[in-house]
């Protein structure tokens, strides 16, 4: 992958024991360690490979309340607040610029969905515009017949490449250890609870512990008889080479989604599109996923079997705390991009702005998407296994709402009063015989 990430100098100290250990140094587990460490809490960071090595280094970079699930919008609104702050607070550039997310459509369906939303959004307390077909043409531009569009200023963009390293910096400031290429291979469990880790380079003591691991949570889960319903989805995206502003924020036009870089180059990407490789994990959690691929969301996936049935996050296969673990032998998921949908998204943008004519390609990558049947992240506390705790599942939108998941997390490890109720979130809502709540906005 040619993206470079901010990097993050490893900890000099590796501690005997803390009061939390965090598992995996993506956007969620940046955020959750620099919200304790703010507290006071003695913290650990531990990430297999590298602090947004995997889908929080490769996104979007999206920053949205807009068009989010209701039951994630508390969550996006309270992000917004941190994400104007942690520059700030932690002296690095996020990449963050309150520059606004448009959505134009073609199909009159889509506004009169977006007009329901946005009544219980507003009553929630989000309000953004909903744009005529007049007004979408004015403000888009391009050759589109657009039937109207969404406006929302106070929505914006962040640089995936150098937030979630810029968050664990700012916790490492207020006294979190981080290691890097140090996987935790196991729970130490004493008495029937946690009493803390195994890594690859010995144990660490810990009463808490929160896994935010991405794609690799729900198998580290399943070593513990806790299911995790979780869907890898492989996403592709890719940096154009220089091109005129046509939007200086983000873009969503229903099929081609696009954020305007600080480089004058965009980051691009089909929407709802990617790949579900055939593997145990999946077929263990087939169900639960059967409304989702009714939905046509699923429309947009393609499915295949390849060696990933054998090795990876949705492998079968146990190991002990002893043993190198699959964490260790696949440090960085680093999938290869979809050339078909590199083609087809470059196609897309010059039909609808033919003054992008020319446009290429400078790189593009993929990244695995963890994703639950409902499109709505597990944050909750695990009743059968005292002091773990997940935060996982975000389903691509874990880089935006991060900073506020993070704080939520911080709240619940440290039994503080939550500025929203996680019951939406509880792992409950996927036990045998509960019925699966049906995807909302995406």
């Amino acid at each position: 992958m040619r993206i470079t990430l901010r990097s993050v100098v490893d900890s000099d100290t590796f501690p005997d024991a803390v009061d939390v250990v965090v598992i995996g140094g993506g956007i969620i587990g940046a955020s959750v360690s620099y919200e304790l460490a703010k507290q006071g809490v003695s913290v650990a960071l531990f990430e297999k490979g590298v602090i947004a090595g995997e889908q929080s280094g490769r996104n979007w970079g999206w920053v949205r309340q807009q068009n989010r699930d209701l039951y994630e919008l508390p969550m996006a609104m309270q992000s917004l607040a941190r994400w104007a702050a942690l520059s700030a607070e932690t002296g690095l550039d996020l990449g963050f610029r309150r520059a606004g997310i448009a959505y134009g459509t073609v199909n009159e369906q889509d506004v009169a969905r977006w007009e329901a939303w946005g009544a219980k959004a507003k009553e929630m307390g989000f309000v953004s515009d909903i744009l005529t077909a007049e007004q979408t043409r004015a403000r888009l531009g391009g050759g589109a017949a657009w039937k109207g569009g969404l406006w929302s200023p106070l929505d914006g963009r962040a640089e995936p490449a150098l937030a979630a390293p810029a968050i664990v910096i700012g916790a490492q400031k207020r006294g979190a250890l981080v290691h890097q290429r140090c996987a935790v291979r196991a729970l130490d469990i004493s008495n029937g609870r946690v009493s803390g880790v195994w890594t690859e380079r010995g144990r660490v003591k810990a009463e808490r512990v929160i896994c935010c691991g991405g794609a690799w949570s729900s198998r580290f889960c399943k070593q513990y008889g806790i299911e995790l319903p979780s869907a890898n989805i492989l996403g592709t995206a890719f940096k154009t080479t220089p091109a005129p502003e046509i939007i200086h924020g983000c873009l969503s036009t229903g099929s081609v989604c696009l954020r305007r870089r600080d480089d004058g180059c965009y980051t691009v990407a089909l929407a709802g599109r990617g790949q579900v490789d055939i593997a145990p994990q999946n077929i263990r959690y087939a169900l639960k996923f059967y409304p989702l691929y009714r939905s046509n969301i699923a429309k947009k996936l393609g499915f295949r079997l390849n060696r990933s049935f054998f090795s990876g996050p949705e492998a079968a296969g146990r190991w002990t705390h002893r043993d190198v673990s699959p964490f260790e032998k696949m440090r960085v998921l680093d999938p290869a991009p979809d050339s078909g949908q590199l083609r087809e998204a470059l196609q897309q943008l010059v039909q609808l702005f033919p003054q992008l004519q020319g446009i290429g390609v400078d790189y593009a990558w993929g990244g695995w998407i963890d994703t639950t049947p409902d499109l709505v992240p597990v944050i909750d506390r695990i009743e059968s296994v005292p002091g773990l705790f997940v935060a996982s599942g975000f389903s691509g939108h874990g880089f935006g709402i991060g900073p506020g998941a993070g704080q939520l997390c911080a709240q619940l490890v440290n039994e503080q009063p939550l500025f929203t109720d996680i019951t939406p979130y509880r792992l409950a809502r996927f036990a045998q015989g509960a019925a699966v709540r049906q995807p909302q906005m995406m």
